[in-house]
């Protein structure tokens, strides 16, 4: 699961940094996800550490009776514009000292590479496989991590187009197993009627600050 919509009112890119807690409406968002996860046969609830995933994981680990265990492997893509505003035509990407970061867009320049994504992330989906084996984990992650090891599995190239990821807020990407091997991959919006229309699966990032403009940046 991503992480429901964050209180960003600065537009930066939040990335790692700490302090960035849900809004009101991400917290809107993580109810109505644990309520349509209320049913189904979850034993592992497992977040980020950052406080964005902790707080949409919460209630879904009190929905089923469970304690919340962390896992590092879960967190944010690292980032050399955290802590910045990032856009094109504003922000950090207007600053020629910066521009060295953007030359290679496959590894990519600017962060974590996303190979790197894919060994941790794998990780944490093993383990929690492991751990809920008969039955089903809940890992509540971020956009880029879950986008990348969808991309993976999925056998699609790993470099792409941010604008049209499918990872909107609060979107659980289901992954299937068999044994130890994923044998599908699934995709569904729960909370998709509280999410603002610029912030959904596809749309463009558009200018301006505060959660009602919505930079998804670090998300």
């Amino acid at each position: 699961m991503r992480h429901g919509e964050v209180a960003n009112p600065d537009g930066i890119l939040y990335g790692r940094l700490p302090g960035y807690h849900l809004s009101e409406l991400g917290r809107k968002m993580a109810d109505r996800v644990a309520e349509h996860l209320a049913p189904r046969d979850v034993t592992h609830v497992c977040a980020s550490p950052l406080e964005r995933a902790q707080e949409t994981a919460t209630p879904i680990a009190k929905a089923h009776g469970l304690d919340l265990a962390t896992d590092e492997r879960l967190i944010e893509a690292e980032n050399i514009f955290q802590g910045k505003t990032f856009g094109v035509g504003d922000g950090a990407l207007r600053k020629p000292d910066n521009w060295k970061y953007l030359v290679n867009p496959f590894r990519p320049s600017w962060g974590e590479p996303y190979v790197d994504q894919v060994v941790r992330m794998m990780g944490a989906l093993n383990a929690a496989k492991d751990r809920a084996r008969g039955h089903e984990a809940v890992l509540v992650s971020h956009q880029l991590p879950i986008w990348i090891v969808r991309s993976y599995v999925e056998k699609r190239r790993l470099w792409h187009d941010p604008r049209k990821r499918q990872c909107t807020l609060a979107s659980l990407t289901t992954f299937t197993y068999l044994g130890d091997k994923i044998v599908s991959v699934g995709y569904s919006e729960p909370a998709i009627d509280l999410v603002p229309a610029h912030l959904r699966a596809g749309a463009r990032p558009q200018k301006g600050k505060g959660t009602a403009q919505g930079k998804a940046f670090g998300a």
